[in-house]
């Protein structure tokens, strides 16, 4: 018998995934070139901020699986999961697990302030973020120190989801991989399934994505 599975990662989900990773590798590979691929390297940033803000908003009022309320759990549930997950035993989830949406909301925060200092940082030779006039030099100076340390953090979690990922796809044989490229998840022993997923819809999810662009936008252009 087959197992059943569910849509689980609409749409808007797999894109914001999936554009955030090259979007994010985009970056660092133009900030290693320098030059004339520093303006990509903030039209990069531009990007991640108008990413995060379109999950925000998607997190609040998109699909059931995609809602901040799904899977960001208490904080004795995700102790309770991350002791089953010490011991090997912890509880499959069709979205993300305790520990896992916590990690996005970490993830969120971070590609933020990532993004938002480069806004004001300055490399004292060509490149400036567009809005380094808000600031005085020293403390330009001072933020661009922080936007390349904060990207060395990023990097820490980017290598720690991965492990994550590899743990759960290779040794718990969970499907992640094949459920960010297709949306479907196997629906059996999981400790989340719905007995109803609400839909999202396409004409809300391309509103909410002009807004967080314009959103950007006006940011930028302040």
């Amino acid at each position: 018998m087959n197992t059943p599975h569910i849509r689980v990662w609409d749409i808007f989900v797999r894109l914001f995934h999936w554009l955030l990773v090259a979007v994010i590798g985009f970056a660092w590979w133009t900030a290693e070139q320098g030059g004339d691929w520093m303006e990509w390297h903030k039209r990069c940033g531009y990007t991640v901020l108008g990413l995060v803000i379109f999950r925000v908003f998607w997190g609040f009022t998109g699909t059931a699986y995609a809602r901040f309320s799904h899977f960001l759990y208490s904080p004795k549930a995700t102790f309770a999961y991350l002791a089953a997950l010490l011991k090997g035993r912890e509880p499959l989830y069709l979205s993300h697990n305790p520990l896992g949406g916590w990690a996005v909301v970490l993830l969120l925060l971070w590609c933020t302030l990532q993004a938002g200092t480069g806004l004001f940082a300055n490399d004292d030779i060509l490149t400036e973020g567009p809005l380094v006039h808000r600031v005085g030099y020293d403390l330009s100076i001072e933020i661009t120190r922080w936007h390349k340390l904060l990207f060395d953090g990023l990097l820490i979690i980017i290598a720690l989801h991965i492990a994550a990922v590899a743990y759960h796809q290779l040794l718990r044989k969970e499907p992640l991989l094949q459920g960010m490229l297709t949306g479907n998840k196997p629906a059996e022993h999981v400790a989340d399934r719905l007995a109803v997923a609400k839909t999202g819809g396409w004409m809300k999810g391309m509103v909410l994505a002009a807004i967080a662009a314009a959103s950007v936008w006006a940011l930028i252009s302040l």
